[in-house]
This record gives C-alpha cells, sequence and structure tokens, in this order.
C-alpha cells in the first residue's frame, strides 16, 4: 500500500505547497498531477463538481503519483465517506468552529475503532495500489484530515480543537475568516486585525504541536507564510493559474483596459 508524503513531511516540520483544483477538468487536473505540487485539493465545496468526476479526477492524479484531498462541502459523516471511498487521501473541512464539530469530521474519516467511517467502496484501495484488506488496515494511518479555521469563534476554540487526536493540520480561509470578522456594529475589520487572528493560528498550532497553513495567492506569499512555520500551504488554483496568465498576456496586447481580474483564488 502506498503511503502518504504529505502525512509524513507535516509530521517532520517541513512545509507544502499545494493548489486549489476548482475547474473539475481532467486534463487540467492531469497537467497540474506531473508537477511537483505535493498535494492538489478538489474544491467540492464552491465548486460545482459532482460525485463522478470526483472520482476520475482523484484517480487522475493518483494515477500520477501525486496526493488527492478534497474539500468538502461541510463536516457531515456522509460527504466525508463519500469522497474517501471515492477516492482521495485526505479531507480539507470547512467552518470548523467547535471540538463538537472537529470530533465529528475527525471520526468519520477514521474506520473503527478510530472512528465511525463505514466500510464499503473500491476506488479507495484502488488509489492507494492496495488490495481492500491492506487499505482498511492501514488507512487510518494513511488518511490527511485537516480542518479549516475560518472564523474568530474558531480561533478562541483552536487550542482545544488543535489538540485533537486525528486532527493533521490546520487550514485557515482568509476570506472567510475576514468575512466572519465583521460585525453590525463594525462592518469592516482592519487588516492588522486580521493578521492578528492568522498570527494566533500560527501560536496555537506550534503549542500544541498541530501544523498550520493557509491559502495565499503567490508563490512569493507561500515562502514568507511558510517562514513563519505554516505547513499546509495553498497557492491559488487552476482556474485562477489560467486567469492570470491570460490576464498579463491581454495587459500587453491591450495596456489601456484597466479591466479586473475575473477570480478570487
Amino acid at each position: 500500500m502506498r503511503t502518504n508524503p504529505v502525512k509524513r513531511k507535516l509530521k517532520n516540520g517541513e512545509p507544502t505547497f499545494g493548489t486549489w483544483l476548482s475547474l473539475g477538468d481532467v486534463y487540467a487536473t492531469r497537467t497540474l498531477a506531473r508537477m511537483q505540487w505535493d498535494w492538489l485539493t478538489l474544491d467540492m465545496e464552491h465548486s460545482p463538481i459532482d460525485w463522478y468526476q470526483a472520482a476520475i479526477i482523484f484517480g487522475a492524479v493518483a494515477d500520477a503519483g501525486g496526493v488527492p484531498l478534497a474539500r468538502v462541502p461541510r463536516g457531515d459523516h456522509d460527504l466525508i465517506k463519500r469522497v474517501l471511498d471515492a477516492g482521495a487521501w485526505g479531507i480539507v473541512v470547512p467552518m470548523i468552529d467547535t471540538v463538537e464539530q472537529a470530533k465529528a469530521a475527525i471520526a468519520a474519516a477514521k474506520y473503527p475503532p478510530l472512528g465511525d467511517r463505514s466500510v464499503g467502496g473500491g476506488m479507495h484501495s484502488m488509489n492507494f495500489d492496495a488490495s481492500p484488506d491492506a487499505y482498511y488496515a492501514g488507512a487510518n494511518d494513511e488518511i490527511l484530515v485537516v480542518l479549516q479555521t475560518e472564523s474568530p469563534r474558531g480561533v478562541a476554540n483552536a487550542k482545544e480543537i488543535y489538540s485533537l487526536p486525528g486532527c493533521d493540520a490546520i487550514f485557515i480561509g482568509p476570506n472567510d475568516l475576514w468575512a466572519q470578522m465583521k460585525t453590525v456594529e463594525n462592518p469592516n475589520p482592519t487588516k492588522e486585525g486580521h493578521e492578528a487572528l492568522i498570527q494566533q493560528v500560527i501560536a496555537t498550532g506550534k503549542e500544541v504541536g498541530t501544523p498550520t497553513g493557509m491559502h495565499v495567492m503567490t508563490a512569493d506569499q507561500a515562502l514568507v507564510r511558510a517562514e513563519q512555520g505554516m505547513q499546509f500551504i495553498a497557492i491559488g488554483s487552476d482556474v485562477r493559474m489560467m486567469a492570470v496568465e491570460a490576464e498579463a498576456t491581454l495587459q500587453k496586447l491591450r495596456p489601456d483596459d484597466n479591466a479586473e481580474s475575473v477570480v478570487n483564488y
């Protein structure tokens, strides 16, 4: 059975770099999977990707020797079970604000006695080049569980969440963290306040020994966050990389056109 190199790097204190798959396109995925990304995460939270697409994409990444991950829409047992049974090597779970939410997500990714993931499927073992029996015996050690901190409430509960057994890494969604900071009294949070929460996440991760990371837009930003101690860092997405290159080309062709970017990440 193949082992998950991302889990090993995180445990060894090494930074890992990946990108988001938002297009749901097999050709684009196969291209990226042959590059030196540590992992590729299929975004099933914000992209219109169906289950069949997801299974094909997980297989394309695994067959190329890569590590396919999935960001699920939420931390429900059935969603986590389905992406893992479809062949994902790990999950990224959004909007984890409480210990109870974190425990439920971790349990859904683990077979008994460590969790309550049900037994079934076949693509999961195929993507690990393993027999079903070998997969069932080794999956709890190889499946990556990444929980997202995306609100001040999540930051407030960080120490208890990050200390949970089975939490392999924490990932900040900076846009949602910014949005969740807004209140009726303070609809425009400051950049300084936003960065202070990010630094609090990094500090808590270091305190309890849990790797942290976040989504950034450029390689330079990724290196800065790695220097600060982050280890699970996403740079843009397949659609952003396409759009940025296209926009740069058009800017040279039409320098007077000041159109805004069409993508967020």
